[in-house]
């Protein structure tokens, strides 16, 4: 069974920085084999995608984070991070790891439950 493990969300000030892991648990996980994702749903709002990373370290980002946020990961931790700065109010929202892989046919997926990120003076 695969596991994702958000954390580091808090209520933080406009302007202020926060940096998001994303742990993996599962023994059987090939956590390198995966493209790695944040995502995240504001009140009312649909979800979203923030940044993604490929197995190969690409990396993507929507319009409204680039030069502001950065995705990574460390694959012998099983771990992928936000490190979030300029923070807007607009940020406020819960984040999500999302983990996901396609092979041939087959297809695999999984979500985190995810980490609340406030962004408030």
């Amino acid at each position: 069974q695969v596991q994702l493990v958000e954390s580091g969300g808090a209520l933080v000030q406009p302007g202020g920085s926060l940096r998001l892991s994303c742990a993996a648990d599962g023994l059987t996980f090939t956590f390198f084999t995966y493209t790695m994702g944040w995502f995240r749903q504001a009140p009312g709002k649909a979800r979203e995608l923030v940044a993604t990373i490929t197995s190969g370290g690409s990396t993507n980002y929507a319009d409204f984070v680039k030069g502001r946020f950065t995705i990574s990961r460390d694959n012998p931790k099983k771990t992928m991070y936000l490190q979030m700065n300029s923070l807007k109010p607009d940020d406020t929202a819960v984040y999500y790891c999302n983990a996901n892989r396609v092979s041939g046919i087959s297809a695999r997926e999984y979500w985190g439950q995810g980490t609340q990120v406030t962004v408030s003076s």
